[in-house]
Formats: C-alpha cells, sequence, structure tokens
C-alpha cells in the first residue's frame, strides 16, 4: 500500500477531530456508551470472542433497559468487526450505545473509525461517556520538543512529541567518580577524570547536534539532570548555534534514563507552555504585521476568509478558541453568521421570517471548508495579548497563498 501524503494525514486528523468533538457530547443515561479499541497487528477474532464473552456478562447487568442496550450495542460492534478479514494497518476504535432521550427508547447506533495513526490501545469499557483518551491525543496538535536528560554516567537525547516521549539516543559513560583509584596522585587523576568527562560531553553534544538538526520541526529544547553535569555542559557550547538558540532552560531531575525523561516533562511544563506562547505570539505578530501593509498576505472576518478559502487561495486559517458564532441556514438557502447567544429571527436577505434548516458552529463550518480546499488549521488560544486583539478582530482569518 502507497505511503500516504502529508496533507492526506491532515485531512484524516481533521475528519477525526471532528468526530471526537461530536462524540466528546454524547452523554449516556446510564452505563451503556462502549467503546471498542482494536490495537494494530491484534487478531481481530480475539476481539470479537473477547467481546462475546462480554456480552454473556451483560446478561447479568439488572436494569432492564440497560441490559438490553448493552448488549445490542455489543452486537452492533460484533457484526461490524465480523467485516473485517484481519484488524487495519492502524487498528480500530469502535463505539456504541443508545442515543435516544426518553427512557426507555432504544436508538442503537454505532461509529467506527480506521485511525490515521497505529492505536496501541487494547480495550473493551462500557461507561455514561465514551473513552476518547487514544483519539483525543492523535488529535491534539503534536509541538516537537527535545530533551537532553544526562549525568556523569548516562545521557538520553530524546524527543517530545504531544504526550509521547521517544529516545533517539541512550548513552553510557566512562568517567569514573570522584573517589579516586589506588596508587594514582590527586592531580593525575583529577586531570584524567576532567578529559574524561569533556570527551563524554562531547558525545552527547555530537548525538544532540546530529538528532536536532535532523529534526528541524523540534521548537525548544530541555536540558535536564542531576546535579550541576548540566550547567557544566551548557558552559562549554559544545551545541551548534542552531541548536542553542532554541534550548528554552534547565530542570533538576532526580534520575536520567526513562524516569528522568518522564520527570523532565513533568518538572518543565512551564517552559514548554511558555514556548508554545512564543510561537503563537510569533504567528500572530506576523499575522497583525501583514494586515497594515498595503498589500499584505493577512485577511480576517467571516466574509473574507470564507471567499478566500471557497476560492482555493487560503494558505493557513486562523480560528480562536474564543469564537462564539454559529452559522444559520434558513429554509430558503440563505446564510448567516450570528453570536451563540442571539437567535435567528429574519432571513437576511429577504427580510422575512424563514424556518431554519439548521444551526451548526462556525468552527466546525470553517473546518470543514479548510479541510475541502487544502487551508492548513491554526488554532489560536486566548492567552495573550496578541490573541484577544485577534480575537477582537472576529477571531477568524488567515494567510493567502499569494498576494492578490
Amino acid at each position: 500500500m502507497p505511503e500516504k501524503s502529508k496533507e492526506e494525514i491532515a485531512k484524516e486528523k481533521l475528519k477525526l477531530k471532528k468526530l471526537v468533538k461530536e462524540l466528546e457530547k454524547i452523554k449516556g443515561m446510564h452505563t451503556e456508551l462502549v467503546t471498542v479499541y482494536v490495537p494494530a497487528d491484534y487478531n481481530i477474532y480475539e476481539m470479537v470472542s473477547t467481546l462475546k464473552t462480554e456480552q454473556n456478562t451483560a446478561a447479568n447487568i439488572k436494569s432492564k433497559s440497560v441490559r438490553k442496550n448493552v448488549m445490542s450495542a455489543l452486537e452492533k460492534i460484533i457484526a461490524h468487526l465480523a467485516l473485517y478479514r484481519k484488524t487495519p494497518e492502524n487498528g480500530l476504535a469502535v463505539f456504541s450505545g443508545n442515543m435516544a432521550e426518553r427512557e426507555g427508547v432504544a436508538d442503537i447506533r454505532i461509529w467506527p473509525v480506521e485511525p490515521p495513526e497505529p492505536l496501541r490501545t487494547k480495550l473493551y469499557w462500557c461507561s455514561q461517556q465514551f473513552d476518547l483518551r487514544p483519539l483525543q491525543d492523535m488529535v491534539s496538535e503534536k509541538e516537537v520538543y527535545g530533551i537532553i536528560c544526562l549525568d556523569r554516567s548516562e545521557a538520553d537525547v530524546a524527543l517530545l512529541k504531544g504526550r509521547k516521549i521517544e529516545s533517539i539516543v541512550h548513552m553510557e559513560s566512562i568517567v569514573p567518580g570522584k573517589s579516586r583509584a589506588g596508587g594514582q596522585s590527586a592531580t593525575r587523576f583529577s586531570r584524567v577524570r576532567e578529559g574524561l568527562m569533556h570527551d563524554w560531553m562531547k558525545r552527547i553534544s555530537e548525538a544532540a547536534n546530529k538528532v536536532f538538526m535532523e529534526h528541524k520541526e523540534v521548537i525548544g529544547i530541555i536540558i535536564s539532570g542531576s546535579g550541576p553535569t548540566k550547567e557544566e555542559f551548557l558552559r562549554k557550547e559544545l551545541l551548534f548555534a542552531d541548536v542553542r538558540q532554541k534550548i528554552l532552560g534547565t530542570v533538576d531531575t532526580s534520575y536520567t534514563g526513562d524516569f528522568g525523561l518522564e520527570e523532565t516533562v513533568e518538572r518543565g511544563s512551564e517552559l514548554l507552555k511558555e514556548a508554545s506562547i512564543v510561537k503563537e505570539k510569533t504567528l500572530l505578530m506576523r499575522f497583525l504585521t501583514e494586515l497594515q501593509k498595503p498589500h499584505g498576505l493577512a485577511i480576517y472576518g467571516f466574509k473574507a476568509t470564507i471567499e478566500k478559502l471557497e476560492a482555493g487561495q487560503l494558505d493557513q486559517l486562523l480560528l480562536s478558541e474564543g469564537l462564539r458564532y454559529v452559522q444559520v441556514e434558513f429554509e430558503c438557502g440563505h446564510k448567516q453568521w450570528l453570536p451563540t447567544d442571539q437567535k435567528p429571527a429574519l432571513c437576511p436577505v429577504e427580510n422575512t421570517e424563514k424556518r431554519v434548516n439548521y444551526i451548526r458552529d462556525a468552527a466546525d463550518v470553517l473546518e470543514d471548508l479548510a479541510l475541502n480546499y487544502g487551508a492548513k488549521l491554526k488554532l489560536v488560544s486566548v492567552d495573550t495579548k496578541e490573541s484577544q486583539q485577534f480575537l477582537a478582530l472576529g477571531g477568524v482569518g488567515g494567510f493567502l497563498r499569494y498576494r492578490t
């Protein structure tokens, strides 16, 4: 099977993000919403066997309506899994449950998902909400950070993608402790140890330079470890200038290795948050600068943004997380953008009262357009002065592919 392009993967993730948002809103009356995850490379027939066992167990549920709904949801999931000869390449997630809004009424629906990334979770879960965490992690924006976790005995160069830590290089040193071997003078031992320590730090820097020059997407790097070794490593300035300028700071950890990497993420959360904010501020400063140019690449507002989107001229769509608008379509086909707290009254074109066909969240409508017309999507927070300025401009805008 040919590899998917980045654009195809991005579109799949945008579709998945929309589905996740839809499933997040669903709340069951009882513990009758069923979640099933079949991991990549897992035997799908074994999962079917597991679910049949769970179906027998569900027959013991005391409430008649809950028992019926859980067993019906499991039946739908089992029937869907039976359509596959083997587990899809990236695994399979299936959600099913009763969507009826009245007690005693059954409306069992099913949502199967073939995720855009390999699924590692195996799960059967029954609750009042679907367990969406593995999919939420896939669709969350994964800014990539670098970690160099070291002491005098071992070191790791790692990447942090979303919540996933990936150790790229692990090394162990031969630098001796501070107690010297018998027969050696203190001066000679100190000189030998200092030379070995320099060689050790040079090895770490060479590995880090290689990793971070290959991974240009890294937006910030944290240096961590126990004791003063990390500060000494920084003072030696063995890292390339392009790598050094991405260093966010240092973090004290009690460990190195896998535990040290986990501890780095936990204790370095403020550094990571600040780096994300800086990245967003830089983007919005560029946006505001382009707006001030006579023929700049930035646009804002629903009408102008949608016009450029549908013409295929928008490269990147910016949406504020503070956006509180909906799109209303009247039975005559005319559409209107309204604040979420404002009820639709008159058709904006005919100026007469018309029946409403639908009301959709503005962000969902714009995400659909970005997907259909190949524009990249960036959600903007409301945490900075620049993001508040963007929200004051309407919370919708973007960058054009070329000047018009």
